[in-house]
């Protein structure tokens, strides 16, 4: 398996599920606590497909376990976005379900933060999540290109170094 395969058989990858969780327009993103290496950046919550399980069923056990809600699979985001080999990223739409508890931060995040689309790239995203945040952006209306972005000086709205480096120095 050669990384710049497109297409690899299904038994080399491990697909790990991420969830653009969306509440009131609002996207949730998660920082990391652990593994050192990833601490303090910015993510879509979710994990591992264990085997035997679908994406959407590993999806809603993740948000589970790691923010302590009830929630559902919307829509499949188009894309698939390699991470350190062999683990793939797939990414569906999710809403919380009526009479979820609110997100907390129970596993491998120690943050929580609900961004409206103009406050999408305000956060340090993992450098392997930003593809699929942007895809999720341009398909919910909080594209790239957005005014709001653009007329408060974040920098370059179309660089991937605007999705790393926070808005406000310190922050």
């Amino acid at each position: 398996m050669t990384p710049s395969t497109p297409k690899t058989p299904r038994a080399d990858r491990i697909v790990v599920v991420g969830a653009a969780l969306f509440d009131g327009g609002r996207l949730l993103a998660a920082r990391r606590s652990a593994p050192a290496d990833l601490a303090g950046r910015w993510e879509l919550p979710g994990g591992k497909v264990e085997p035997g399980e679908s994406p959407e069923g590993a999806l809603a056990r993740e948000l589970r376990e790691e923010l302590g809600v009830d929630a559902e699979p919307v829509e499949r985001v188009p894309g698939e976005w390699p991470l350190r080999a062999p683990y793939v990223l797939r990414v569906w739409t999710a809403r919380l379900l009526p009479g979820s508890p609110a997100p907390r931060p129970l596993q491998d995040h120690d943050a929580l933060r609900w961004l409206t689309p103009d406050e999408i790239w305000d956060v340090a995203w993992l450098d392997q999540d930003v593809p699929a945040v942007r895809e999720v952006a341009a398909r919910s209306g909080a594209g790239l290109h957005g005014h709001a972005a653009a007329s408060r000086g974040a920098g370059d709205p179309q660089g991937p170094a605007a999705a790393r480096q926070p808005r406000h120095p310190g922050s």
